[in-house]
C-alpha cells in the first residue's frame, strides 16, 4: 500500500494491518479478525467494508500491485525498446511491484482454493488487461483476447518460478521469463506463416469468417460483459 496510515481509507488500513498477519495465518478469516481489531473496527465493520472478507483483501493486495507497473510503465521511457522487451519489462515491473513475497505466495495458494479460483483468473486477466493497455495494445478483435489469455499464462508461470527462486537478483526469474516470451513470438511467428500459406489460409477461411465478427469489449457502452459480437462483419 502505498497510502500512509493518515491518509488511507478504512479499507486500506484494514489490508495494511492484514499484511503484518498473512505471512502466519494466510488469506485467512482469522487474519481478517486480527486486522479488524489490529485497528480498533469491528466485525460487523469490517465486513461492511470487505463483503467478501480476506478475498477482498486478497484481491485489493493484487490490485495495488497492478497500479504500481501501471506507474512504472507510464514513468519509463520504453520508446527504444523493441516491443518483446516492453513486455517482458511490465510483466518484469509487475513481479517487482509485489512488496511482500511471503504475501504473493500465500495468494497464490489461497486462489488456487475452488472457491476463489474464479476470482484468481479475474485478478491475472486484469493484470494483463493492464499491461496491454498501457502498452497501447490496438486490438479490437479476437487478438484482444488471444493476447491477455497468452500473457495471462506467461505471467502466471514466470511468478511461480519466481516463488521458489533464490538466484541474486532474481535473475533465473528474468531468463524463465525471457524464455516463455521467445516461445510466444515463435507462436506468433508460426501464425503468420500460416497466414502466408495459400493452402493452410483457403483451410482456415471458414474459422477466421466466425472469429472475425468477436469486438474486444465495449468499456464505454458497458463493463459487465467479457465482449461483444459484430453482426455486419
Amino acid at each position: 500500500m502505498t497510502a500512509s496510515s493518515d491518509t488511507a481509507s478504512p479499507r486500506e488500513r484494514l489490508l495494511q494491518s492484514a499484511l503484518t498477519h498473512v505471512a502466519f495465518d494466510g488469506w485467512s478469516e482469522t487474519t481478517f479478525k486480527a486486522a479488524a481489531a489490529d485497528i480498533g473496527m469491528t466485525p460487523r465493520e469490517a465486513r461492511a467494508i470487505c463483503p467478501r472478507g480476506p478475498l477482498d483483501l486478497a484481491a485489493d493486495f493484487h490490485r495495488t500491485g497492478d497500479t504500481a507497473m501501471i506507474r512504472r510503465i507510464e514513468e519509463t521511457d520504453l520508446g527504444e525498446m523493441r516491443f518483446r522487451d516492453r513486455i517482458a519489462f511490465a510483466v518484469r515491473a509487475r513481479i517487482e511491484a509485489a512488496t511482500d513475497r511471503e504475501a504473493v505466495r500465500r495468494g497464490t495458494s489461497f486462489f488456487a482454493l475452488p472457491q476463489n479460483a474464479a476470482e484468481g483468473t479475474k485478478l491475472i486477466w486484469g493484470t494483463s488487461d493492464a499491461i496491454w493497455t498501457a502498452l497501447g495494445d490496438p486490438s479490437e478483435d479476437i487478438n484482444w483476447y488471444t493476447k491477455r489469455a497468452t500473457l495471462s499464462g506467461v505471467y502466471s508461470a514466470t511468478v511461480l518460478y519466481w516463488l521458489g527462486d533464490t538466484s541474486e537478483g532474481y535473475e533465473a526469474t528474468w531468463a524463465f521469463l525471457d524464455r516463455r516470451i521467445e516461445d510466444v513470438m515463435k507462436f506468433e511467428k508460426f501464425k503468420a506463416q500460416v497466414r502466408e500459406n495459400p493452402v493452410l489460409s483457403r483451410l482456415m477461411a471458414g474459422p477466421n469468417a466466425i472469429l472475425s465478427k468477436v469486438r474486444a469489449p465495449n468499456r464505454q457502452a458497458r463493463d459487465d460483459m467479457p465482449g461483444h459480437w459484430d453482426a455486419q462483419n
